[in-house]
């Protein structure tokens, strides 16, 4: 066998391991090959702790011509360690991949691959722009992760207001054509599940957000759903509470929301909805209020942020180990 034809074999298995979930590891001159031994990943332990090694790649260049950027938190160990794509908030008009560090810092911490990126900022481009980001972003994440010791066969997200409506609807709808429309060339038979999502304050009815913003006056946060939503009939196709409402045919895994008794941005009472419906369509949810806590509480250091952190370390502890 030449050395063509060999380096040929090994790219075709390094393909299929991808698509199917599976670590991939080097070897010598730089070949590559799927690693079959289930049993040598990195068990996880949310009270572990690692050092840090953080650093940004390039991930694609979106529609306005921006790079989108991509920032990796990785354990220093042995590993392949678990992964977990991190969507940001900012109403779908705001911030980025730094949105959520002391969280991904502290998830990574434990003995996670964190990677946080960059998504299309309503300015640039409407719904479903970001969605499509994020759908992009978990084949980019399972097709690069090995190169990160990463594990991508258990990937998750964490999603935080705006970005916990882009997970909940990656969740729910992971083979839509519409979300999946940017070609990954180098591995086309990688899709988008995940295996679940773990949200702080998602915004999982953007229309009660908007009567809510409305009715307080709050003309730039009406403004960021009018931008976002075009045309406005869309803030009821992508609207997860009514997707559920509508009965439509979805994909359930398991989730974790956290919300604030003070959040007045996302009242209680819409995730509470939210989290009804989803069980009674079959679904798997880990429902916490967390008292004196408002819309963005985890961006302040303190006793609830800690319990928040914790909490979602444990969440992604149990789906690592439920059978798939």
């Amino acid at each position: 066998m030449n050395e063509h034809t060999l380096g040929r074999r090994h790219f075709l298995k390094t393909l299929t391991a991808v698509g199917a979930g599976l670590p991939v590891v080097p070897i010598l001159e730089s070949r590559l090959v799927w690693a079959v031994d289930r049993s040598a990943k990195t068990a996880y332990d949310p009270a572990a702790k690692f050092e840090l090694t953080v650093s940004e790649v390039e991930m694609r260049r979106n529609s306005a011509g921006r790079m989108l950027m991509a920032r990796i938190y990785q354990p220093k160990g042995a590993g392949p360690f678990p992964t977990v794509l991190d969507l940001h908030g900012g109403a779908w008009n705001a911030k980025d991949r730094h949105a959520e560090e002391p969280m991904d810092r502290s998830l990574a911490s434990s003995g996670l691959l964190v990677v946080a990126i960059d998504m299309t900022l309503a300015s640039e481009a409407p719904y479903p722009a970001c969605v499509q980001d994020a759908n992009y972003g978990v084949r980019w994440l399972k097709s690069k992760a090995a190169s990160w010791n990463g594990d991508p066969s258990k990937l998750g997200l964490y999603g935080s207001s705006s970005g916990g409506q882009v997970a909940e609807l990656l969740v729910m709808r992971p083979h839509d054509s519409r979300y999946n429309a940017i070609q990954l060339a180098a591995v086309p038979n990688v899709d988008a599940t995940v295996a679940y999502a773990a949200m702080r304050s998602p915004v999982s009815d953007p229309l009660a957000r908007f009567k809510n913003a409305e009715k307080h006056n709050r003309a730039a946060m009406v403004k960021n759903h009018t931008v976002f939503f075009v045309p406005w009939d869309t803030i009821h196709e992508s609207n997860p509470q009514e997707i559920l409402d509508r009965h439509e045919p979805v994909s359930l895994a398991p989730l974790l929301i956290m919300a604030g008794a003070l959040d007045d941005n996302v009242l209680p009472e819409i995730q509470e909805k939210f989290v009804a419906a989803y069980r009674a369509a079959g679904g798997e949810v880990q429902f916490q209020i967390f008292e004196g806590a408002e819309h963005e509480w985890v961006a302040n250091e303190g006793p609830q942020t800690d319990r928040a952190r914790e909490m979602v370390k444990a969440f992604v502890a149990r789906q690592l180990k439920a059978k798939t």
